[in-house]
């Protein structure tokens, strides 16, 4: 089990909550002309809600917030909202393009005790591509508590499938460091580390993998073009 995380949130940190207009609406402008894929694309968006992650968990909202209100202007993309915490409890909410939606129910969210839950995520990922097919799983989490062999195993069944993980750690714990970019390895996807400090460039990379589950990476590589290093750094992953 996890102990709490008993650090406040600085005021630097609390700034980056402090969304920029200018920036979501060149983002949105950007967006508005990309190619868009056929039918409704699906990504599953999965949360460590552990106790960890409780003092960073307002500025991990805020930037998640408006990664889904971004997507609004994509058309055709589709989230569902995953999230586990304490004593087992996994929740995923119904598929939903309607960003309002998804913020509500984020805001509902608070973090609780509990162990990591990865292999759970994965497994629901892919009973839910067998109704419907996913275009990727975006995790968000701190730690890595379970079998190694048995996620690497997962995630190489999504590589099969041609689902990427994109795994964004925060923080910098090792042994969640290396199972994370083993995970976005093996599936065909993507690993990025981030911490309060650097918190900002999480924005950037949910846009990214927005942009991805929209438009493919033709349009990934469009918007790398004018974005930042850990942007293109995610690209050249997804490449490999």
């Amino acid at each position: 089990m996890k102990g709490r995380d008993k650090k406040s949130v600085t005021k630097k940190d609390s700034d980056l909550t402090v969304s920029s207009k200018n920036d979501v609406q060149q983002f949105l402008s950007k967006v508005a002309a990309m190619p868009k894929t056929a039918g409704d694309a699906r990504l599953i968006f999965a949360l460590d809600a552990t106790a960890s992650r409780e003092a960073s968990w307002d500025v991990a909202s805020q930037l998640q917030t408006e990664m889904f209100l971004s997507t609004q202007s994509l058309g055709g993309l589709n989230i569902q909202l995953c999230y586990f915490r304490g004593f087992g409890e996994f929740f995923n909410s119904d598929w939903q393009n309607n960003a309002d939606e998804i913020v509500q129910t984020m805001s509902r969210i608070n973090c609780q005790a509990g162990a990591t839950q990865i292999e759970r995520v994965l497994r629901h990922a892919i009973t839910e591509n067998e109704h419907n097919k996913i275009k990727c799983v975006v995790y968000i989490g701190d730690a890595m508590e379970e079998n190694i062999d048995i996620l690497a195993q997962l995630a190489g069944k999504f590589g099969l499938l041609n689902i990427p993980i994109f795994m964004f750690q925060e923080r910098g714990d090792p042994l969640a460091r290396k199972a994370f970019m083993e995970l976005s390895r093996l599936s065909g996807g993507a690993y990025s580390q981030f911490d309060q400090a650097s918190a900002e460039h999480l924005k950037e990379l949910l846009k990214a993998v927005a942009i991805f589950a929209a438009g493919g990476l033709k349009a990934l590589q469009d918007f790398s073009k004018s974005s930042s290093k850990e942007v293109r750094l995610l690209e050249q992953q997804l490449k490999s």
